[in-house]
């Protein structure tokens, strides 16, 4: 089968879980079906198709610069028999490919723009667009993939209109071959930790949907003795930017041993990072799946999250971490939540051993793949 995967991210530029499960699927869809990626970007090869926003484009708003990508994408997937898209960057270009070339359009909801107003602060009147695009695209798809069963409930409760029947649960997966635990040091003393001081690790983007204001004022409160690193970059907006610093800066002044490293590491550094960790904190107030807990489980290390979205489904709470009811006291919550498995190192090993041993079993990429190519066949065949 002939399929075209849309996408905004695509490495190298890779910066958020909707691009590392993209990634990861690619590589293991090229084996079951003959693959065409396109992605933002310059250039194309090895069945990489990448495009760039139109430069009559330069400095308009950004959704408009992602229906002109989206423009792009759809005239070069004539040849396709079937669209994948991923992200309300994409989904439009598989909308149109749907429409134009008669061809089956399948779509991955990695989160959900109704479930997102803060973005609003980020594209001012582009988030109706962005809203709207996705709207567009979900109602009129063949087949939308749930990274998760409670992201399922949520498309459904957003797009009443859609059948039931067209929306399927296959879940993220994870690499463990990949992220498993690394003993090395170097990454770590890059970072300039204290060897003799447990740390909480936190990775992902500075946005309002990864909690990253909520763990800050959270942190005042945890065992002094325990390091804290922020792997955290990307920021959405310069409101949410210089929210996150002053907030860092009022924590430095309060507590020693917290480390923010604002670049994106290569991934075997983060791997050390999250092998050593003494824990790895999730505090999303969004989160339809959530890749990075697996990352951490995979690499053997207890994780406690926030109890939201697909969370739950990945962390199970007492065994392989400890999570958090959002909603007033989330913060208080959080912190002890983090305190109970800083001050039992024995009960977090264990965790963190349950954790690696249920990414093996439960999250691997190839049954994801396997999964995927299933449903690409049972569209094609029912037409829905």
């Amino acid at each position: 089968m002939r399929v075209g995967l849309l996408t905004r991210e695509y490495p190298p530029d890779v910066y958020g879980g909707a691009g590392v499960h993209v990634e990861f699927l690619a590589r293991e869809l090229r084996s079951l079906t003959e693959l065409d990626v396109h992605c933002w970007g310059e250039g194309a090869a090895g069945g990489v198709v990448r495009h760039r926003p139109w430069s009559s484009l330069d400095g308009a708003n950004d959704a408009l610069r992602t229906f002109s990508v989206d423009l792009s994408m759809a005239a070069r997937l004539e040849d396709r028999e079937l669209v994948h898209s991923h992200t309300w960057y994409a989904n439009l270009a598989g909308h149109l490919a749907k429409l134009l070339y008669g061809v089956p359009h399948v779509m991955t909801a990695h989160s959900l723009e109704p479930l997102r107003p803060w973005k609003a602060e980020q594209l001012g009147g582009g988030y109706e667009l962005s809203g709207w695009a996705e709207r567009s695209a979900i109602e009129a798809a063949d087949a939308v993939i749930a990274v998760s069963a409670a992201m399922r409930e949520d498309i459904l409760i957003c797009y009443p209109a859609l059948d039931p029947a067209r929306v399927h649960v296959v879940h993220n997966g994870i690499d463990t071959s990949l992220y498993r635990p690394d003993h090395g040091t170097d990454a770590l003393d890059r970072v300039g930790l204290d060897p003799a001081r447990p740390y909480v690790l936190f990775v992902g983007r500075i946005t309002r949907q990864k909690g990253v204001p909520q763990l800050l004022r959270a942190a005042r409160h945890i065992d002094p003795a325990a390091q804290l690193v922020l792997c955290a970059g990307a920021p959405d907006t310069p409101e949410i930017d210089r929210e996150f610093r002053e907030l860092f800066r009022e924590l430095k002044a309060v507590r020693e041993g917290v480390h923010w490293i604002p670049q994106m590491l290569p991934r075997a550094e983060v791997v050390q990072l999250l092998t050593h960790a003494a824990v790895f904190v999730c505090p999303s107030v969004y989160e339809p799946l959530g890749i990075v807990n697996l990352e951490a489980m995979a690499c053997g290390t207890a994780v406690v999250g926030s109890r939201v979205g697909g969370i739950p489904e990945v962390v199970e709470d007492g065994v392989t971490g400890l999570l958090a009811d959002p909603g007033d006291g989330f913060e208080e919550r959080l912190a002890h939540a983090l305190d109970t498995v800083l001050a039992d190192p024995g009960t977090a090993r264990r965790m963190g051993a349950a954790g690696r041993e249920r990414a093996v079993r439960e999250f691997g990429w190839d049954a994801v793949a396997r999964r995927t190519v299933r449903l690409y066949e049972e569209v094609v065949k029912q037409g829905y």
